[in-house]
């Protein structure tokens, strides 16, 4: 019993630090995020897409990226796609 127990707190520790793990790995500021995809504090949703495909073609593990490189660029994107929409919200 005793090792059951200390089995699942195990995973359960595991569990927390893995999700802990990948919000920070996954947490980019805009100015970071319009680094990545070198783009201006101007850019559209068209232009953050744009962006995004060109610079995934290259990055991509698929095409000789890595699995790093392409969360980030993945990451941008959705930054600057959420920003987007929560400008538009806000306004509304």
């Amino acid at each position: 019993m005793t090792k059951l127990i200390i089995t699942l707190v195990l995973i359960g520790l595991f569990i927390a630090w893995a999700r802990g793990r990948n919000q920070r790995l996954g947490a980019t500021d805009l100015a970071e995020a319009r680094r990545v995809l070198a783009l201006g504090p101007d850019a559209n949703a068209a232009q953050i897409n744009e962006a995004h495909r060109r610079i995934i073609a290259r990055v991509h593990p698929d095409a000789g990226g890595t699995e790093e490189l392409a969360r980030r660029v993945n990451g941008a994107r959705d930054v600057l796609l959420d920003d987007i929409e929560r400008r538009r919200i806000d306004r509304a």
